[in-house]
């Protein structure tokens, strides 16, 4: 009989390293003690249990259990938005190349049952298909060598916003109303602005890259962006000529006219395709025509995969490269899901509430921020013979 694999106890006291990055921050708990119970939990999602939640956690984290452990997401009275600014303004202190972009998505989160707060049947890009679960809109900053999450929050469906009862029963505070997604990533957007985030440029895909009131939200901020289209994204050649879609204008650009462009090296070596841009003008579902660039991708000499379509409101003036290059950001915030996910127990949180699962959220982008912060600086202690890199470019191992 196989003998079930033995998971580690995770230490008594706080790891060096964790107590010193905790150290910068200024928790409004009530009681003093309720700082360690934030890093015991903190230690429970770092750890290498593969189930986190809160009774699990308190299996193999000594100094605490599964009554303090839940407490700190529903019980305690302490500012979680507030803990969060801190993380971001501690993340900015960070050395930068300036040329950060933010980015947008889904996350979803499969659930059994209908109690936990805005679970309902709907559509989730994470699950592929129509299921039932909770998705949150995140924001997440990226440059080419670094990036973490800025903010996160709970789509409520309207069933839920409208259900007064479901509500009250999963605490959801009465100033919560029913928005889309695109309306929750600009207020996002804002709160990023709010602390400080510069960036370069706005990225997404396409599921708010086709939604004019998205794009339009940007344009009045004064965003620049670069966003995943679908196909059918209508666009026009000049301001009165008739309108089509996107992939009938660019299928009849001439081949040669394509160029091929590199924008990252992965797990198989560089990763390029074949690009055009056109000058030209989008058309909304009121008929407003907004001047940009339409860049479509298709596979190069040799190469298989789909064809792809990005809209942005850059100037004349910006190379195709560094565009296609701020498109591509998006994985960041896809590994930022798969890790969050997979080593940190993100979508293995159990609570019911609205603020429980904002709270969980915010401790787990604390615990993401902490290796983070960590590897940036075992990167800057690493000193090799030759030429000095940049202060970015990853090392050798």
């Amino acid at each position: 009989m196989k003998s079930k694999k033995r998971i580690p106890q995770a230490p008594l006291e706080a790891m060096p390293e964790l107590a010193e990055f905790l150290s910068e921050f200024k928790v409004k708990f009530h009681q003093e003690k309720n700082n360690k119970t934030l890093e015991r939990y903190l230690t429970g999602l770092l750890s290498e249990h593969p189930n986190k939640n809160c009774d699990t956690l308190a299996q193999v984290v000594p100094g605490t259990n599964q009554q303090q452990l839940n407490n700190l997401t529903t019980g305690m009275d302490w500012d979680e938005k507030d803990l969060n600014s801190q993380r971001v303004k501690t993340m900015l202190e960070l050395e930068t190349e300036g040329d950060g972009v933010l980015i947008f998505d889904d996350c979803g989160f499969a659930k059994q049952g209908n109690h936990s707060v805005g679970v309902a049947r709907q559509y989730s890009g994470t699950l592929g298909k129509v299921g039932n679960c909770q998705i949150t809109v995140n924001c997440h900053y990226a440059e080419r060598t670094i990036s973490w999450p800025v903010a996160t929050k709970l789509f409520l469906p309207r069933e839920w916003a409208e259900d007064k009862e479901r509500r009250a029963k999963a605490a959801v505070p009465e100033d919560v109303k029913y928005q889309t997604k695109a309306e929750i990533a600009l207020d996002l957007l804002d709160y990023a602005r709010e602390c400080g985030v510069r960036h370069n440029c706005v990225t997404a895909d396409a599921e708010y890259g086709d939604n004019p009131n998205f794009l339009d939200g940007l344009e009045e901020r004064d965003e620049r962006y670069c966003v995943a289209i679908r196909c059918n994204f209508s666009v026009a050649r000049s301001r009165y000529s008739a309108v089509e879609r996107s992939d009938e204008m660019l299928v009849g650009v001439p081949l040669q006219k394509w160029r091929t462009i590199s924008w990252a090296e992965g797990s198989k070596g560089i990763l390029r395709a074949k690009f055009i841009a056109l000058r030209c003008y989008r058309v909304d579902g009121r008929g407003n025509r907004r001047v940009g660039w339409l860049i479509g991708q298709r596979p190069g000499r040799e190469q298989t995969g789909e064809w792809k379509y990005y809209w942005s409101n850059f100037s004349r003036k910006i190379p195709l490269e560094v565009m296609v290059e701020y498109a591509h950001r998006r994985h960041f915030i896809e590994q930022f899901h798969e890790e969050a996910k997979v080593e940190l127990g993100w979508d293995q949180f159990q609570g019911r509430l609205w603020h429980g699962f904002h709270r969980h959220a915010v401790v787990l982008m604390l615990a993401h921020s902490f290796l983070v912060w960590l590897e940036y600086r075992m990167r800057q202690q690493q000193f090799l013979r030759g030429r000095p890199r940049g202060l970015f470019s990853p090392s050798q191992g």
